[in-house]
């Protein structure tokens, strides 16, 4: 078995996800890409799951579902975000609209259709489209939008459990619109007892509204006591309601091994 994943490199242990459950093997056993397992599917259910425990899914078009846990992990907490000079003009001009969950797909196919440094192609394949706006149906992910003169110019997306907000994804076609929309997404996780925004992995733009890494043992060890509490479902714009979710998994579960050779193959054990 050969497989095409983002900055993937040689892996040492690879697990196989089971069919018949929606459990994971522990996120600290990643390797040292952040590469934990393949296969499964993208049901709310495993969805869930994976980001109760420190894991989403990033893949090639054509591969195997792939999921990871990096180390160290891109954080920000509300309250922390910095806002630059350029950018409170920005927000005190109001030429920029911001709306949140009424254009959730559109949002999502932006961010694909968006080019990116260093990267060919995009990890938001259709069957991953679908299966996050499954999500926002269930009024468990979100979008914020920027509109200039009534068209979309920026926006964001990204799913919520507990006080935890998991970033995925961000686009903008017009400068600063992105940043708005953060802004926004910012203030409403502080306005509403949010503790944690995971951006997942580096880049200089998170870096410049204030994200910084920490080691993957604390973010899991925070994230555990953040995903218990009541989570904000709904329509962020319209109606939500809070609920205390259930999402856990026994602590031993059995999953197939592969193990890797010095040119990438995969061997089952």
């Amino acid at each position: 078995m050969y497989f095409c994943a983002p900055f993937c490199k040689l892996m040492s242990i690879l697990y196989q996800l089971n069919d018949d459950d929606c459990y994971f093997p522990p996120a600290d056993h990643a390797d040292e890409d952040g590469l934990l397992a393949f296969g499964g599917d993208l049901s709310p259910q495993r969805l869930l799951m994976a980001y109760a425990n420190g894991i989403f899914p990033w893949y090639c078009d054509n591969d195997p579902i792939m999921w990871w846990s990096l180390d160290p992990r891109l954080i920000i907490r509300p309250g922390e975000m910095k806002v630059s000079k350029s950018l409170r003009r920005t927000l005190k001009s109001g030429k920029f609209e911001v709306r949140i969950d009424t254009n959730f797909r559109e949002v999502m196919l932006h961010c694909a259709q968006t080019p990116r440094k260093d990267q060919e192609g995009t990890w938001i394949v259709d069957e991953m489209v679908e299966a996050y706006c499954h999500l926002h149906e269930l009024g468990m992910a979100h979008s914020f939008e920027t509109y200039l003169d009534g068209d979309l110019v920026g926006g964001l997306y990204g799913v919520s459990i507990g006080k935890a907000f998991f970033g995925e994804s961000m686009f903008h076609t017009v400068t600063d619109a992105s940043k708005v929309a953060f802004y926004h997404l910012h203030q409403f996780l502080l306005n509403n007892g949010f503790k944690l925004i995971d951006c997942q992995q580096e880049t200089s733009h998170l870096r410049s509204l204030g994200a910084y890494p920490i080691p993957r043992e604390d973010f899991l060890k925070e994230l555990k006591t953040l995903i218990v509490e009541s989570t904000l479902v709904g329509n962020w714009g319209k109606n939500t309601v809070e609920k205390f979710l259930q999402i856990q998994q026994p602590e031993k579960v059995q999953f197939r091994t592969y193990y890797s050779d010095e040119t990438g193959g995969l061997y089952g054990d």
